[in-house]
């Protein structure tokens, strides 16, 4: 049997997909198909290279995102997205989709087109993090002379890779909406998120359906894009979210 695994974007928040791929193993079920958008892009890659779930969770919690090396100089973007580059590099010797053991899907924005694109080939590192540069903070990536940012711009749930190849899909949401009051939305720029927020996850429930499966924990909506101190509390909600609905669940994936 196929199985999909959808990762969403979420920042700091994709190491709950961490704890889902924990609580999926332990319930003997192993997705072998994998699409993801920005965070759930560098878990599904690791992931599918066959890195532990162990792995990946060591490499949330000791990368460091805002280091002075990191920081762009003359480009559009706090943090030069290209300076990530090695930090991947050592979990994919050989830069290709091909070395991988699961098919991966990945998204990312090209920021002059406008349009979504889906990688499953070629070069691998770049598109991951092509998918991950969140806008505005990361610098966009090239490839082969296009420029692409964060996935979940255009695409944080992408199902559609693997509707027509997989027999199960289990769906992985990291971006829940906040419950907010009026009172909360002081300023312009405030606004402005709320509706870009409202926009990202009104796409995303919309695939829900498409899911065989659906793990949101609604819990992480305390947690922020680039809260990395808490990577563990993040990591044992996915876990135990991922738990229960298992335990719910009358769905065969063997």
């Amino acid at each position: 049997m196929n199985i999909g695994l959808v990762l969403s974007g979420g920042g700091a928040r994709g190491a709950a997909h961490i704890g889902v791929i924990k609580a999926l193993e332990e319930e003997g079920i192993y997705p072998t198909h994998i699409s993801g958008a920005s965070a759930g892009a560098i878990v599904g890659g690791l992931y599918a290279a066959g890195i532990s779930w162990s792995e990946i969770l060591d490499f949330f919690k000791t990368i460091t995102i805002f280091s002075t090396y990191r920081y762009a100089r003359k480009k559009p973007g706090f943090l030069n997205s290209v300076n990530f580059y090695d930090d991947l590099k050592a979990f994919f010797p050989k830069d290709n989709f091909d070395i991988l053991s699961k098919p991966l899907f990945v998204t990312a924005a090209n920021i002059v087109k406008g349009t979504c694109k889906i990688f499953s080939e070629g070069e691998l590192i770049k598109p991951i993090i092509a998918s991950a540069s969140f806008p505005g903070v990361f610098t966009p990536t090239e490839i082969e002379g296009e420029y692409y940012v964060d996935g979940g711009t255009l695409n944080n749930f992408p199902t559609e890779p693997l509707i027509p190849i997989c027999d199960k899909i289990i769906g992985v949401n990291v971006s829940p909406l906040k419950n907010v009051t009026i009172k909360d939305l002081k300023n312009t720029y405030s606004i402005v998120e709320r509706a870009y927020k409202i926009k990202l996850a009104g796409e995303t429930i919309n695939k829900f359906s498409d899911c065989d499966l659906l793990i949101n924990p609604q819990e992480l909506v305390k947690y922020g894009t680039f809260n990395m101190n808490s990577i563990d509390n993040i990591f044992n909600i996915g876990y135990t979210n991922a738990k229960v609905v298992l335990q719910k669940s009358k769905i065969e994936f063997n």
